[in-house]
């Protein structure tokens, strides 16, 4: 099964990755990160070709299904994508073409309001202007009007509250969580740093 968590930069699709994997247990769950294809085209192609957002590249969408169907056809357990999709021609591509395959992709959107993603930004020290802030305008009315499936309103939701929704959304039992509050919280700080990466973009 893949499980794609989808929403747009600042919606927490890491952070709930990571605990989710956690929570089903990280024997029989992996995350499978697509930016990271993209940060690799950047590093060895030529930079007249990897200029932009790496996802309008035929070539990014197309590693990214094959080794997303590579993995869910020999390994047993949960794939864990978290990625922000808004175009439906992208998604078809990628999620659309999975499925067809006949691969199980679960989709969820974790959604949130303006305000919301500007706080949760600026929270990770995402001042000024950035490429996640510049996307905000793109993905709020696009996961309203045009990718809706598996929609989960996170505005009111802690991380943990999010996590028991999209198993809920996507037919997941989780067993109860044992880790203590201080372990939660080191863990989600953990997953917060790995996204770092994105905060000083062009």
């Amino acid at each position: 099964m893949v499980i794609w968590i989808n929403g747009a930069f600042g919606s927490g699709k890491t952070t709930a990755a990571n605990e989710l994997m956690r929570r089903i247990n990280s024997a029989d769950a992996i995350i499978f990160d697509p930016e990271n294809i993209g940060y690799f085209m950047r590093r060895n192609l030529p930079a007249e070709l990897t200029r932009g957002d790496f996802r309008d590249i035929p070539l990014w969408r197309g590693i990214n299904y094959e080794l997303l169907s590579y993995i869910a056809r020999g390994f047993d357990g949960v794939v864990i994508a978290p990625m922000t999709i808004t175009d439906p021609a992208y998604f078809d591509e990628i999620i659309g073409q999975l499925r067809r395959d006949g691969v199980d992709v679960r989709h969820v959107i974790l959604a949130a309001s303006r305000e919301t993603l500007l706080k949760r930004l600026n929270r990770r020290l995402s001042h000024g202007d950035t490429f996640a802030k510049r996307q905000i305008d793109v993905c709020v009315p696009a996961f309203e009007t045009v990718i809706t499936e598996g929609r989960i309103e996170t505005d009111a939701l802690t991380i943990s509250e999010v996590v028991e929704r999209i198993a809920r959304e996507v037919g997941v039992e989780l067993p109860p969580d044992t880790l203590s509050r201080f372990g939660r919280f080191v863990s989600r700080k953990m997953a917060q740093l790995r996204v770092i990466r994105w905060l000083f973009k062009p």
